[in-house]
């Protein structure tokens, strides 16, 4: 994609208001090079977003082999999935913050190394404390790429393409996310020794990342502000709501597309009576694909009708879920998992776009780390009960109380949206 020199600048100061909760406001320069890098170096440094999210949901197709060759049990397999989110949210409170004050790189490239040891011990993993630790691993890298990372592609992009970098950053994370499952669902019924395989190719992916890393055109910032390392991340005051707006949307759409990923398998063998792990990686695939070509779709609306198309898209992927359940039929369950995709990319793509242009840049790492933190929380809680919740009264009836859960929360988060539209300003 070639630069383009008319699209309009969406100035971002630097108010010096207190931060919420009493902590100060920035007051070094952002990591930014002194002049716009290349167009190219935009789209290369989202790069190790998409390359830490494949790792992300790699292991989901592959949880049946270690079942079989490990052997443990559903629940045993629901507290390897809470490490990841334990991993996940521990990072996201340490992350952003030190990004902001360190840099993007000093967070970026240890999350990288950590990722590829993931790689290493998934892919030799004769135990489940291997897969907890393995997962742990995966957390803390995916916490600080979804801080760190996506602030890194505003900083390459410049004042000026603040649009366009919101939009990469959101685009490689649900790429990633669905490439992830493809590609180790595809290898591991196609090769020999597929964990080895598996993750020795995305041991490869994450080493071109760390070298795109190293030649990414940020510095870091000239000065540290002060306060706590480790801390819930926030955001300046009197960016509260464009927070809260973010996580309205954001929370209920990547709640959806967890679920699909957590119980959706378990679903198409239902349905389906199929266990092929081909089937279950295109169906994530085919829905975060759908998360991505949505961004690109509507990346010219309003962020408030962006917001609520968001919200209106994961209503009707729990409705839809719903209706599959209830009268078995794939292609319903298909619809919502694409539904619930289109949910995602939208609440994402609108929430980040709200926090890069109002935020200043130097604490952006953080506010990017809260709205993940609002994101996944629910996603963490949600489906893991939704789990636990099916083995006690079956599939369908477990989906169905999920379904009604979450979309009453989708349409709550789109009264909130469609309420708060005259109080945050849109840029020319």
């Amino acid at each position: 994609m070639s630069e383009s020199r008319t699209m309009p600048v969406e100035a971002v100061g630097e108010p010096q208001n207190p931060r919420v909760g009493g902590r100060s406001q920035a007051s070094g320069s952002p990591e930014t090079s002194p002049s716009p890098a290349p167009a190219r170096w935009v789209w290369l440094a989202a790069w190790p977003v998409t390359a830490v999210f494949v790792l992300s949901n790699a292991a989901t197709p592959l949880y049946v082999l270690w079942q079989r060759d490990i052997g443990f049990s559903k629940g045993t397999l629901t507290v390897i999935f809470a490490f990841y989110i334990v991993g996940l949210i521990g990072s996201l409170l340490v992350s952003g913050v030190v990004s902001d004050r360190l840099g993007r790189k000093p967070v970026l490239l240890p999350a990288l190394t950590l990722a590829v040891a993931a790689c290493v011990i998934f892919a030799t993993a004769s135990s489940v404390a291997a897969l907890i630790v393995a997962r742990l691993f995966t957390g803390i890298a995916v916490g600080a790429v979804v801080s760190a990372g996506m602030a890194a592609v505003t900083d390459v992009a410049g004042q000026g393409r603040k649009r366009l970098a919101a939009l990469l950053a959101s685009c490689a994370m649900v790429f990633g996310a669905g490439l992830g499952p493809l590609l180790a669902g595809i290898l591991s019924e196609r090769v020999p020794a597929p964990t080895v395989t598996v993750f020795g190719v995305e041991s490869v992916l994450l080493a071109t990342a760390i070298l795109a890393v190293l030649r990414m055109p940020v510095r870091r910032p000239a000065k540290a502000a002060k306060g706590a390392w480790v801390r819930v991340p926030g955001v300046p005051r009197g960016n509260g709501l464009q927070l809260t707006l973010g996580i309205a949307a954001f929370a209920p759409g990547i709640t959806a597309t967890s679920f699909v990923l957590s119980l959706g398998p378990s679903l198409l063998s239902g349905l389906l009576g199929t266990t092929s792990r081909i089937v279950a990686g295109a169906m994530a695939f085919a829905m975060f694909l759908a998360a991505t070509g949505v961004q690109f779709a509507v990346q010219k609306l309003r962020r408030h009708t962006i917001l609520t198309a968001g919200a209106v898209s994961t209503t009707l992927s729990m409705i839809t879920l719903i209706i599959a359940v209830q009268t078995s039929s794939v292609p319903v369950l298909i619809a919502s998992a694409l539904l619930a995709g289109t949910g995602q990319g939208m609440g994402q793509l609108g929430g980040l776009s709200l926090l890069n242009h109002s935020v200043p840049p130097q604490q952006l790492a953080e506010a990017n780390a809260a709205l993940n933190v609002g994101g996944y929380i629910p996603a963490g809680i949600l489906p893991v009960s939704a789990g636990y919740l099916s083995d006690a009264v079956g599939l369908t009836n477990g989906a169905t109380i999920f379904g009604t859960v979450l979309m009453g929360l989708a349409v709550i988060g789109s009264l909130v949206v469609v309420a708060s539209r005259h109080r945050v300003s849109e840029p020319a």
